[in-house]
């Protein structure tokens, strides 16, 4: 125990070391001082000192954020929160992250392998066959927190335009089924029934989350294009996202899948993780053109390829090896995921919770998207099933409720944006609340049926 304890120190006092340094000469970069820098290596300087700022105060916080227990995006989450308000006090060195075009590029693709990865960790099993209790609690999941979101928008923010409120209706219907998998996994509960509800449920929840994304970001973008997204209009957008997915299962199986075994045979360092960025990469890329959101091509691509083993054949010693897909892609989710949930922090501004109305609507919003999970208690139809315990574990937002946020932030009706800086903060707000009282609550549920 003593040395990890001094390993850990002395983990500490290295990037304390690495900050002091930032401090020392990167805040004159970030203050403006960038001629010299751009003279010898360009636009990408600024970068590189983002990625090192990120990954050392991502990384670090996260690590504090899994010592209490949680998850290590919460911690990430909160160093950007910390990054983009340092301003406030005189301190402005990290105003770049918010805005620099090439970490928002990074963060972008953060979010391509992040879904991706999503895919890869998801079951196409389980959503075919995970039975009654998954499909009722994934649609009461989707239907309950996206009509409850937009009410309380409405409510809250009525000089909003109804798209808005939709949207943010939206942005409650995901589920962080990585959060509720490991706090499942924690309690040895992994394998009960519950836990089959939950996941199974929490995959087709994502997939209903993808398409309600697609036609609401479509109604929006027919809306600045002066037109109205009508009944056939939408009808066209769902169609298009299931056959997409169909088809990318179906030609994925049959394509991409096999090549896999060759790939691997030829034991070149690196060929593998190379072959499945540019497989998720042109799937995104596929569902942009035909009007979906790219997550949902990266999404695909991991459905396709989940539980592959690979076994390729050493021809000198006659072994195999079993490669298993998420370990190999799971270096680049952690460089680049990072970046994408500091990042998103970072254009949290905490100012606009001197506004009572918008600290009103956090709560409110909270609420809601806390109690339409609820509703997941009354799809449990499995007997013996623990209602509660099935409910409670879908309630945690995480990454994916940042991510539908994220494009909410993009995305503009008359010029301004779909999610607004204050809305963006009662949003954030609302993940990571819901992030932090899953596990506690988890537990107690689990735990009171003990004799």
């Amino acid at each position: 125990m003593g040395i990890k304890n001094s390993r850990n120190n002395r983990l500490w006092i290295f990037f304390l070391f690495l900050f002091l340094v930032f401090s020392l000469y990167g805040a004159e970069i970030t203050n403006g001082k960038t001629e010299a820098a751009h003279a010898h290596g360009g636009p990408v300087i600024p970068v590189l000192l983002g990625i090192f700022v990120i990954l050392v105060v991502g990384k670090s916080l996260g690590l504090l954020a899994t010592s209490f227990g949680q998850p290590s995006v919460l911690g990430e989450l909160i160093a950007g929160v910390i990054l983009g308000n340092l301003y406030l006090i005189g301190i402005d060195w990290f105003e770049f992250i918010k805005t620099d075009t090439g970490i928002e590029v990074l963060a972008e693709l953060g979010v391509i392998v992040l879904l991706f990865f999503v895919g890869l960790e998801s079951r196409i099993e389980e959503m075919l066959s995970v039975g009654l209790s998954s499909t009722l609690v994934a649609v009461l999941g989707v239907v309950a927190p996206f009509l409850f979101g937009w009410v309380v928008s409405a409510i809250f923010i009525p000089e909003e335009v109804t798209l808005v409120h939709v949207f943010i209706g939206a942005t409650l219907c995901a589920t962080s089924v990585g959060i509720t998998a490991r706090v499942l996994t924690d309690l040895g509960k992994i394998k009960t029934k519950e836990a089959g509800i939950i996941l199974g449920a929490a995959v087709i929840d994502d997939v209903l989350g993808l398409i309600i994304l697609s036609v609401v970001s479509g109604a929006i973008i027919a809306a600045n294009a002066g037109t109205t997204l009508s009944l056939g209009s939408i009808t066209i957008i769902i169609i298009k996202a299931l056959i997409f997915l169909v088809l990318s299962i179906f030609l994925g199986l049959k394509i991409a899948k096999p090549l896999l075994k060759p790939i691997t045979s030829l034991h070149q360092v690196g060929l593998l993780p190379a072959y499945l960025l540019a497989f998720a990469s042109i799937m995104a890329y596929l569902a942009n053109q035909i009007g979906l959101a790219a997550i949902v091509g990266a999404f695909a691509a991991g459905l396709v390829l989940e539980e592959v083993e690979v076994e390729a054949t050493d021809k000198p010693e006659k072994t195999k090896h079993i490669y298993e897909l998420e370990a190999v892609i799971s270096p680049i989710l952690y460089f680049l995921t990072p970046i994408f949930f500091v990042r998103m922090g970072s254009l949290v501004d905490i100012t606009t919770f001197a506004n009572v109305s918008i600290l009103g609507f956090a709560f409110a919003l909270t609420l809601v998207a806390i109690l339409g999970k609820m509703a997941c208690y009354l799809g449990v139809v499995t007997p013996g099933a623990d209602k509660l315990s099935i409910a409670l574990g879908m309630v945690p937002r995480g990454e994916v409720g940042l991510i539908f946020a994220s494009i909410g932030a993009s995305l503009k009706i008359n010029g301004h944006p779909v999610i607004s800086s204050g809305i963006y903060s009662a949003v954030v707000i609302m993940v990571i609340v819901t992030t932090l009282i899953t596990p506690p609550l988890l537990t107690w549920s689990f735990g009171r049926k003990k004799i």
